[in-house]
Protein backbone atom coordinates (compact mmCIF):
# COMPACT_ATOMS: atom_id res chain seq x y z
CA UNK A 1 0.00 0.00 0.00
CA UNK A 2 1.50 3.28 -1.10
CA UNK A 3 1.59 6.23 1.27
CA UNK A 4 -0.48 9.27 0.21
CA UNK A 5 1.45 12.09 -1.36
CA UNK A 6 1.75 15.52 0.16
CA UNK A 7 -0.60 16.89 -2.48
CA UNK A 8 -3.23 14.34 -1.48
CA UNK A 9 -2.80 15.18 2.22
CA UNK A 10 -2.99 18.93 1.68
CA UNK A 11 -6.84 19.21 1.78
CA UNK A 12 -6.99 17.11 4.98
CA UNK A 13 -4.28 19.19 6.63
CA UNK A 14 -6.07 22.35 5.62
CA UNK A 15 -9.34 21.12 7.17
CA UNK A 16 -7.49 20.26 10.39
CA UNK A 17 -5.86 23.71 10.45
CA UNK A 18 -9.23 25.41 9.87
CA UNK A 19 -10.83 23.40 12.68
CA UNK A 20 -8.05 24.29 15.09
CA UNK A 21 -8.39 27.95 14.17
CA UNK A 22 -12.11 27.85 14.87
CA UNK A 23 -11.44 26.24 18.25
CA UNK A 24 -8.89 28.87 19.26
CA UNK A 25 -10.28 31.87 21.16
CA UNK A 26 -10.38 35.10 19.16
CA UNK A 27 -7.68 37.66 19.96
CA UNK A 28 -8.69 40.01 22.76
CA UNK A 29 -9.44 43.52 21.53
CA UNK A 30 -7.07 46.20 22.75
CA UNK A 31 -8.54 48.54 25.38
CA UNK A 32 -9.85 51.90 24.19
CA UNK A 33 -8.27 54.17 26.78
CA UNK A 34 -10.07 57.17 25.28
CA UNK A 35 -13.43 55.67 26.27
CA UNK A 36 -13.28 56.96 29.87
CA UNK A 37 -11.05 58.48 32.52
CA UNK A 38 -11.51 55.50 34.84
CA UNK A 39 -11.78 51.74 34.39
CA UNK A 40 -12.48 48.63 36.44
CA UNK A 41 -10.32 45.57 35.84
CA UNK A 42 -12.61 42.59 35.21
CA UNK A 43 -10.22 39.73 35.77
CA UNK A 44 -12.60 36.92 34.76
CA UNK A 45 -13.11 38.52 31.36
CA UNK A 46 -9.53 39.80 31.05
CA UNK A 47 -10.67 43.28 30.13
CA UNK A 48 -10.88 46.86 31.36
CA UNK A 49 -14.46 48.08 31.70
CA UNK A 50 -14.87 51.86 31.31
CA UNK A 51 -16.62 53.74 34.11
CA UNK A 52 -19.09 56.32 32.83
CA UNK A 53 -19.23 58.29 36.08
CA UNK A 54 -16.76 57.93 38.95
CA UNK A 55 -18.28 57.87 42.44
CA UNK A 56 -16.17 60.46 44.24
CA UNK A 57 -16.20 63.39 46.63
CA UNK A 58 -14.95 66.83 45.60
CA UNK A 59 -11.54 67.68 47.04
CA UNK A 60 -12.73 70.76 49.03
CA UNK A 61 -15.11 68.52 50.99
CA UNK A 62 -12.30 66.38 52.40
CA UNK A 63 -11.57 67.94 55.77
CA UNK A 64 -9.06 67.14 58.51
CA UNK A 65 -6.56 65.39 56.21
CA UNK A 66 -4.71 68.40 54.81
CA UNK A 67 -1.17 67.03 55.21
CA UNK A 68 -1.74 63.64 53.59
CA UNK A 69 -3.88 65.31 50.92
CA UNK A 70 -1.05 67.61 49.88
CA UNK A 71 1.49 64.77 49.88
CA UNK A 72 -0.64 62.49 47.71
CA UNK A 73 -1.61 65.24 45.27
CA UNK A 74 2.04 66.25 44.86
CA UNK A 75 3.09 62.63 44.27
CA UNK A 76 0.27 62.17 41.76
CA UNK A 77 1.16 65.37 39.93
CA UNK A 78 4.81 64.36 39.60
CA UNK A 79 3.73 61.01 38.21
CA UNK A 80 1.36 62.64 35.70
CA UNK A 81 4.22 64.85 34.48
CA UNK A 82 6.42 61.82 33.85
CA UNK A 83 8.64 62.40 36.88
CA UNK A 84 9.58 59.75 39.48
CA UNK A 85 6.78 58.95 41.94
CA UNK A 86 6.12 56.40 44.65
CA UNK A 87 3.50 53.74 45.22
CA UNK A 88 1.28 54.90 48.08
CA UNK A 89 -0.36 53.04 50.96
CA UNK A 90 -3.14 54.97 52.68
CA UNK A 91 -3.76 53.23 55.99
CA UNK A 92 -5.57 53.89 59.24
CA UNK A 93 -8.98 54.62 60.72
CA UNK A 94 -11.98 53.54 58.71
CA UNK A 95 -14.25 56.15 57.19
CA UNK A 96 -11.62 58.92 57.17
CA UNK A 97 -11.53 59.42 53.40
CA UNK A 98 -8.71 57.17 52.21
CA UNK A 99 -10.37 55.94 49.02
CA UNK A 100 -12.11 59.30 48.54
CA UNK A 101 -8.73 61.03 48.57
CA UNK A 102 -7.33 58.70 45.90
CA UNK A 103 -10.26 59.40 43.58
CA UNK A 104 -10.25 63.13 44.34
CA UNK A 105 -6.48 63.36 43.71
CA UNK A 106 -6.91 61.66 40.36
CA UNK A 107 -9.69 64.07 39.36
CA UNK A 108 -7.71 67.11 40.51
CA UNK A 109 -4.48 66.21 38.72
CA UNK A 110 -6.14 64.85 35.58
CA UNK A 111 -8.20 68.02 35.32
CA UNK A 112 -5.06 70.15 35.36
CA UNK A 113 -2.60 67.98 33.42
CA UNK A 114 -4.59 65.30 31.58
CA UNK A 115 -3.61 61.90 30.28
CA UNK A 116 -4.05 60.21 33.67
CA UNK A 117 -6.31 57.17 34.02
CA UNK A 118 -7.62 55.50 37.17
CA UNK A 119 -7.89 51.69 37.13
CA UNK A 120 -9.52 49.88 40.05
CA UNK A 121 -8.56 46.28 40.78
CA UNK A 122 -10.59 44.35 43.32
CA UNK A 123 -8.89 42.73 46.28
CA UNK A 124 -9.89 39.22 45.19
CA UNK A 125 -8.25 39.78 41.79
CA UNK A 126 -4.88 40.91 43.11
CA UNK A 127 -3.19 37.76 41.78
CA UNK A 128 -3.98 38.96 38.25
CA UNK A 129 -2.14 42.25 38.77
CA UNK A 130 0.80 41.13 36.58
CA UNK A 131 -1.64 40.48 33.72
CA UNK A 132 -3.16 43.93 34.17
CA UNK A 133 0.30 45.51 34.26
CA UNK A 134 1.16 43.78 31.00
CA UNK A 135 -2.01 45.06 29.37
CA UNK A 136 -1.32 48.73 30.13
CA UNK A 137 2.47 48.62 29.87
CA UNK A 138 3.67 50.85 27.06
CA UNK A 139 0.33 52.66 26.55
CA UNK A 140 0.46 56.39 25.88
CA UNK A 141 -1.56 57.16 29.01
CA UNK A 142 -0.36 57.03 32.59
CA UNK A 143 -2.27 54.90 35.09
CA UNK A 144 -3.05 54.92 38.79
CA UNK A 145 -3.87 51.30 39.62
CA UNK A 146 -6.00 51.45 42.77
CA UNK A 147 -6.99 48.70 45.21
CA UNK A 148 -9.41 49.62 47.98
CA UNK A 149 -9.40 47.87 51.36
CA UNK A 150 -6.33 45.77 50.64
CA UNK A 151 -5.36 43.24 53.31
CA UNK A 152 -4.29 39.61 53.61
CA UNK A 153 -5.22 36.79 55.98
CA UNK A 154 -2.89 34.22 57.49
CA UNK A 155 -3.50 31.54 54.84
CA UNK A 156 -3.45 33.98 51.90
CA UNK A 157 -0.33 33.85 49.72
CA UNK A 158 -1.52 36.22 46.98
CA UNK A 159 0.53 38.99 48.62
CA UNK A 160 3.58 37.40 46.98
CA UNK A 161 2.15 38.21 43.54
CA UNK A 162 1.68 41.81 44.62
CA UNK A 163 5.25 42.04 45.92
CA UNK A 164 6.66 40.77 42.64
CA UNK A 165 4.45 43.00 40.51
CA UNK A 166 5.31 46.15 42.45
CA UNK A 167 9.04 45.82 42.81
CA UNK A 168 10.50 42.34 42.71
CA UNK A 169 9.74 40.92 39.27
CA UNK A 170 12.07 40.74 36.29
CA UNK A 171 10.09 43.35 34.36
CA UNK A 172 9.29 45.48 37.40
CA UNK A 173 6.55 48.05 37.61
CA UNK A 174 5.89 49.76 34.25
CA UNK A 175 7.07 53.37 34.02
CA UNK A 176 3.53 54.50 33.23
CA UNK A 177 1.96 52.85 36.30
CA UNK A 178 1.79 53.78 39.97
CA UNK A 179 -0.03 51.66 42.56
CA UNK A 180 -2.22 53.18 45.29
CA UNK A 181 -3.88 51.05 47.98
CA UNK A 182 -5.99 51.72 51.04
CA UNK A 183 -6.06 49.53 54.12
CA UNK A 184 -7.00 49.60 57.78
CA UNK A 185 -3.70 47.82 58.49
CA UNK A 186 -0.31 49.45 58.26
CA UNK A 187 1.46 46.22 57.23
CA UNK A 188 -1.56 44.80 55.35
CA UNK A 189 -1.43 41.75 57.67
CA UNK A 190 -3.35 41.02 60.88
CA UNK A 191 -1.39 42.02 63.97
CA UNK A 192 -1.93 38.59 65.56
CA UNK A 193 -0.56 36.92 62.42
CA UNK A 194 2.70 38.83 62.69
CA UNK A 195 2.92 38.25 66.44
CA UNK A 196 2.33 34.52 65.95
CA UNK A 197 5.19 34.35 63.47
CA UNK A 198 7.46 35.97 66.04
CA UNK A 199 6.46 33.62 68.85
CA UNK A 200 6.77 30.32 66.96
CA UNK A 201 9.79 30.91 64.72
CA UNK A 202 13.36 29.89 65.47
CA UNK A 203 14.49 33.24 64.11
CA UNK A 204 11.62 35.68 64.78
CA UNK A 205 13.14 38.46 62.70
CA UNK A 206 13.40 36.34 59.56
CA UNK A 207 9.92 34.87 60.02
CA UNK A 208 8.30 38.29 60.12
CA UNK A 209 10.47 39.80 57.39
CA UNK A 210 8.59 38.31 54.46
CA UNK A 211 5.20 39.31 55.85
CA UNK A 212 5.98 42.95 56.58
CA UNK A 213 8.22 43.51 53.55
CA UNK A 214 5.14 43.93 51.37
CA UNK A 215 4.47 47.36 52.86
CA UNK A 216 8.06 48.30 52.02
CA UNK A 217 7.04 48.30 48.36
CA UNK A 218 5.11 51.49 49.09
CA UNK A 219 7.33 54.54 49.18
CA UNK A 220 4.55 56.61 50.75
CA UNK A 221 2.82 55.56 53.95
CA UNK A 222 0.03 58.02 54.63
CA UNK A 223 -1.66 57.58 58.01
CA UNK A 224 -5.30 58.46 58.68
CA UNK A 225 -6.33 58.86 62.32
CA UNK A 226 -9.65 59.38 64.03
CA UNK A 227 -10.78 62.98 63.75
CA UNK A 228 -11.45 65.43 66.55
CA UNK A 229 -14.91 66.76 67.33
CA UNK A 230 -14.06 70.07 65.66
CA UNK A 231 -12.91 68.33 62.47
CA UNK A 232 -16.02 66.15 62.47
CA UNK A 233 -18.32 69.15 62.76
CA UNK A 234 -16.34 70.96 60.05
CA UNK A 235 -17.08 68.00 57.76
CA UNK A 236 -20.78 68.11 58.60
CA UNK A 237 -21.12 71.84 58.02
CA UNK A 238 -18.95 71.63 54.90
CA UNK A 239 -21.28 69.05 53.36
CA UNK A 240 -24.38 71.00 54.43
CA UNK A 241 -23.12 74.25 52.91
CA UNK A 242 -21.94 72.54 49.71
CA UNK A 243 -25.38 71.05 49.08
CA UNK A 244 -27.30 74.11 50.26
CA UNK A 245 -29.01 72.43 53.21
CA UNK A 246 -30.58 75.21 55.24
CA UNK A 247 -31.11 74.25 58.87
CA UNK A 248 -30.53 75.77 62.28
CA UNK A 249 -26.80 75.55 62.97
CA UNK A 250 -27.18 74.69 66.66
CA UNK A 251 -29.68 71.97 65.84
CA UNK A 252 -27.37 70.51 63.20
CA UNK A 253 -24.47 70.56 65.65
CA UNK A 254 -26.48 68.79 68.35
CA UNK A 255 -27.90 66.18 65.97
CA UNK A 256 -24.53 65.50 64.35
CA UNK A 257 -22.84 64.90 67.70
CA UNK A 258 -25.64 62.59 68.79
CA UNK A 259 -25.41 60.77 65.45
CA UNK A 260 -21.68 60.14 65.99
CA UNK A 261 -22.24 59.05 69.59
CA UNK A 262 -24.82 56.42 68.64
CA UNK A 263 -22.36 54.98 66.12
CA UNK A 264 -19.35 55.13 68.38
CA UNK A 265 -17.18 56.94 65.84
CA UNK A 266 -16.43 60.37 64.41
CA UNK A 267 -15.30 60.19 60.79
CA UNK A 268 -15.94 61.59 57.36
CA UNK A 269 -18.19 58.64 56.58
CA UNK A 270 -20.25 59.26 59.72
CA UNK A 271 -20.57 62.95 58.80
CA UNK A 272 -21.73 62.04 55.29
CA UNK A 273 -24.30 59.57 56.64
CA UNK A 274 -25.71 62.23 58.95
CA UNK A 275 -25.91 64.75 56.09
CA UNK A 276 -27.78 62.21 53.96
CA UNK A 277 -30.27 61.76 56.79
CA UNK A 278 -30.60 65.54 57.19
CA UNK A 279 -31.15 66.05 53.47
CA UNK A 280 -33.85 63.36 53.45
CA UNK A 281 -35.70 65.02 56.33
CA UNK A 282 -35.47 68.38 54.56
CA UNK A 283 -36.79 66.88 51.32
CA UNK A 284 -33.61 67.75 49.43
CA UNK A 285 -31.49 65.71 47.02
CA UNK A 286 -27.70 65.54 47.15
CA UNK A 287 -26.63 66.21 43.58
Amino acid sequence: MTEPSLAELAPLLQRIADALERMAPPPRPKPDFDAAEAFVWQAQEHRLAPVAKVNRVAMPLLRGIDLVRDILVENTERFARGLPANNALLWGARGMGKSSLVKASHADVNGRIGGLKLVEIHREDIETLPELMGLIRGAACRFIVFCDDLSFDSDDTSYKSLKAALDGGVEGRPDNVVFYATSNRRHLMPRDMIDNERSTAINPGEAVEEKVSLSDRFGLWLGFHRCSQDDYLAMVFGYAEHFGLEADRDRVRSEALEWATTRGARSGRTAWQYVQDLAGRLGRTLA
